[in-house]
């Protein structure tokens, strides 16, 4: 288990009532002493501006749409970020 701490978050176009897809930078908190991580991850905000929580994964409707939330933290200034695990 982990906890996650949002660092830096781009989200997709705000439409009241409506679903929202975040790109986050985020620093992940492991149980039993692991050693903290940062990361991105993709997550939906609900409606009401809550995190949906899921077994690590999120579906992204399209590239063009990741491609967009990617390029707005670049914009941003932290889209450029490398976590411990930068290289695949």
């Amino acid at each position: 288990m982990a906890s996650v701490k949002i660092l830096n978050e781009t989200p997709s176009a705000r439409t009241l009532g409506k679903w929202q897809l975040c790109f986050q930078w985020c620093e992940y908190h492991y149980d039993h002493g692991e050693p903290t991580q940062t990361g991105y991850r993709f997550i939906w905000r609900r409606p009401d501006g809550k995190l949906q929580a899921a077994r690590g994964q999120a579906r992204i409707p399209s590239i063009e749409s990741a491609r967009a939330l990617m390029e707005a933290a670049n914009r941003e200034g932290w889209g450029q970020n490398l976590g411990e695990q930068g290289k695949l």
